[in-house]
């Protein structure tokens, strides 16, 4: 510890000494930092000099550090990225030292004190991190390396740098800052999750939520059960090949120890009961049916779950718990619990005598005994549950923490009933999903605190935000995770009382085009804030045409439409973004897109058809879901075509519903043909319609049936994602003002369906009119 002689003689250093410094050496030589760089950004700044006055460091001299074994595990990393930076350091010097960690004790105070909290101080030619832990220290040094010039990253503050007189006073608003990373769906190399973990401690979160076991992969190896990664890693794909992986022990421990040395806990996710298909396909026996399984090679919700009447399925559970326990040092593991089908419970005589002996009312509350033995169990080795919001249902296992996905009710209910929770939301922090449903200013948008759940007896700890990785292999990760999850990190560390404040998007946005630059420099492939361009849609002398509109200063691009597989020339082949272009027919609008002077490796496609029918008025006779609402009651007849992305945002969806809608061509034409599209994906329980008519009308009173399709049983057991095109055929002599489509939902996913007797979906776009 230093006493307070010392401190006062570092803090007022001669002011002359380093006016003399900076007439040695140009300062336009010398790259200089800023609060500005600062991302999160602290609680407290206060800026001593108000004339943005700037202190010289290590101008010709060393850096002389003082404290920096107070670091602890992390000392080795901040040692190493000072020397990477350019500087040279000095540790036994005698006096003055220029860079100073202290270790405080902690004191009683009225006010809270996180155990992360620090204090940064820059004045004259001394910097001062103070904090009551080691994890303190480290944030404190982030926050420097982020003021620090981003030459630092390269080495290139060999000749110094200028830092502003501050005096940062910081902690984080929430004590659970994560980032969920799905190794499962793709497997990732031990050292890209390790350069994942740099890149959350740049940020200060705190957590790697490692997903571990999945329907597609068991990634981590158990020495009582070699088949779970002899088999159970490794997949057959659709195409024949073969993807897969798994973690070696030794891998994993040194993934731990760099981890810890980031002040970044990793909580392993095991899931069970549902989700385990690839430990099925290693020890059938774990199953209810005892079949043999091949590892799932789609994605979805599978019925074959571990069986909760075999008592062989909880030994193996608690062995495979036992080497977790021995591997993780977190205080938590997170069990899954979420879409785990019942079906097979049901139909299972041990299940069924479980739930018989335990006293159980159904198979949900078969979940919640199922859970509650294993929470116990890991109670006897030091460890808690985390759950997603599944494991409400039934009633909550005694001490887990709730992870709030399906919205935040879940987190509602769970706060009232006084556990603590975790918030990771489909609406704000899946960035699996497209810029155009959740970009960088929806993220930041996001409070963790809903008001109903203020005063409630339980706690909202943090959040995470969710990459999985379905449609995301190890490449393209960072570019979906970054920058959103920056986003997260400022609402997380600085909290939602700062981020929702009148111009605070635009100032973090500020921030953040300097941040990417150092982000750049560090090899981290980030992606876009939002969409590159937003689609205008308008009509003229009854003639569609289509304008894409650059989505901020970055953006650059040239604007395509192709017709069939021929370029419609309408404007010598291709305009630039912000022109407009006739869409005559169906096709597919292309963007080729200049990012911050980068082409993007693929265009933006939108697929488009100029019909006779587009923007002319429409009733609907349903209500769409409000996450599948197509942007508004006009989306069947907008000229907008949705795409194999169901979140694309351009599809209508019904659960259980009849699809019914009604154009008004506003006058009498000759149609030539009518068709629409349907989406079909059953593993998310969106079904073909069970039949499809087109009527028309002169007077909108009475219509007359021109086409009916049966398509009951069509593609039923068939897995793959498909836009479905149903027609009319070509239509003579027809002659109408209205025409009316209806589309039969088939109500409940089929018995064989693994959510059999769950509601079924009916996607819907768009109902095209052929006519003159």
């Amino acid at each position: 510890m230093m006493n307070r002689g010392i401190l006062r003689l570092l803090l007022f250093v001669s002011v002359i000494i380093i006016a003399n410094s900076c007439n040695q050496i140009s300062p336009h030589r010398i790259p200089k930092g800023s609060i500005d760089n600062i991302t999160p950004y602290p609680t407290s700044i206060h800026e001593i000099k108000k004339d943005s006055s700037m202190v010289e460091f290590f101008s010709g001299k060393k850096l002389r550090i003082e404290g920096l074994s107070n670091l602890g595990v992390s000392e080795e990393v901040v040692k190493d990225w000072l020397l990477k930076s350019g500087v040279e350091l000095e540790e036994d010097f005698g006096t003055n030292p220029n860079l100073v960690f202290i270790k405080k004790d902690y004191v009683r105070s009225s006010q809270e004190i996180s155990s992360e909290d620090y204090e940064l101080i820059v004045q004259n030619d001394v910097i001062i991190i103070s904090a009551y832990t080691e994890a303190g220290l480290f944030y404190g040094f982030t926050t420097l390396r982020l003021m620090m010039p981003r030459e630092c990253e390269y080495g290139g503050c060999s000749n110094g740098f200028f830092l502003p007189e501050v005096v940062i006073q910081d902690g984080p608003a929430f004590s659970h800052r994560g980032l969920l990373l799905d190794c499962c769906r793709h497997f990732m190399k031990p050292e890209f999750v390790m350069k994942m973990i740099d890149n959350l401690a740049l940020h200060k979160m705190n957590v790697l939520h490692w997903h571990l076991t999945e329907d597609q992969g068991w990634r981590i190896a158990i020495d009582a059960f070699p088949k779970l990664t002899n088999v159970g890693a490794w997949r057959t794909e659709l195409d024949g090949t073969i993807h897969g992986g798994f973690y070696s022990k030794d891998q994993i421990r040194q993934i731990i120890q760099y981890a810890q040395a980031r002040n970044v806990e990793i909580i392993p996710e095991i899931e069970l009961p549902g989700h385990s298909r690839a430990a099925l396909s290693a020890y059938p026996y774990l199953g209810c049916t005892g079949d043999t399984l091949n590892v799932a090679n789609r994605w979805g919700v599978f019925k074959d779950i571990y069986c909760a009447g075999n008592d062989s399925t909880l030994a193996f559970l608690e062995t495979v718990f036992s080497e977790v326990c021995e591997l993780f040092p977190s205080k938590r593991i997170h069990i899954g619990g979420d879409e785990a089908p019942k079906v097979r419970w049901r139909n299972c005589d041990k299940c069924t005598k479980r739930i018989k002996e335990e006293g159980l009312k159904d198979e949900h509350e078969l979940q919640t005994w199922f859970i509650e033995r294993i929470a116990q169990f890991l109670k006897t080795k030091g460890k808690t549950i985390i759950g997603w919001d599944e494991i409400l249902e039934g009633g909550l296992p005694k001490g887990a923490v709730v992870q709030s996905w399906r919205g935040m009710d879940g987190a509602i209910e769970a706060v009232k009933i006084g556990t603590d929770v975790i918030v990771s939301p489909t609406s704000h922090c899946y960035l699996d999903y497209p810029l155009s449903l959740i970009d960088l200013e929806k993220v930041y948008s996001f409070n963790p605190i809903p008001e109903q759940a203020l005063l409630s007896p339980g706690k909202i700890i943090g959040g995470e935000c969710n990459m999985w990785t379905e449609h995301t292999p190890q490449e393209m990760v960072e570019s979906k995770v970054f920058p959103r999850a920056i986003a997260l990190a400022e609402v997380l560390w600085t909290g939602p009382d700062f981020t929702s404040k009148n111009g605070a998007y635009s100032r973090f946005t500020d921030r953040l085009s300097s941040h990417l630059e150092r982000l750049s420099l560090l090899g981290i492939d980030y992606g876009m804030e939002s969409v590159p361009v937003h689609l205008s849609l308008g009509v003229s002398d009854e003639n569609l045409y289509a304008t894409l509109v650059p989505e901020g200063d970055y953006i650059r691009g040239y604007t395509h439409f192709y017709e069939g597989n021929t370029t419609l020339n309408t404007h010598n082949d291709s305009v630039p973004l912000g022109k407009s272009l006739l869409i005559d027919g169906g096709g597919v609008l292309s963007a080729s897109i200049i990012y911050r002077g980068r082409y993007l490796p693929n265009p933006e496609l939108f697929y488009l058809d100029g019909h006779r029918g587009v923007f002319h008025p429409v009733a609907l006779g349903f209500v769409p879901s409000p996450n599948y609402s197509g942007g508004g009651d006009n989306a069947l007849a907008d000229g907008r075509l949705g795409s194999l992305d169901f979140h694309d945002g351009a599809w209508q969806a019904v659960q259980s519903d009849d699809i019914t809608v009604i154009i008004d061509l506003e006058k009498v034409v000759e149609i030539d043909s009518l068709f629409s599209h349907f989406y079909r994906y059953q593993d998310a329980w969106i079904f073909t319609p069970r039949r499809v008519a087109f009527s028309t009308s002169l007077d909108g009173n009475e219509y007359k049936v021109i086409s009916e399709i049966n398509l009951e049983g069509f593609g039923l057991k068939n897995d793959n994602q498909e836009i479905i095109t149903v027609s009319s055929g070509p239509l003579k002599g027809i002659k109408a003002q209205f025409v009316k489509l209806t589309a039969e939902n088939i109500v409940l996913c089929p018995d064989w369906h693994a959510a059999s007797s769950e509601p079924s979906w009916l996607f819907c776009d768009e109902f095209v009119v052929r006519g003159k």
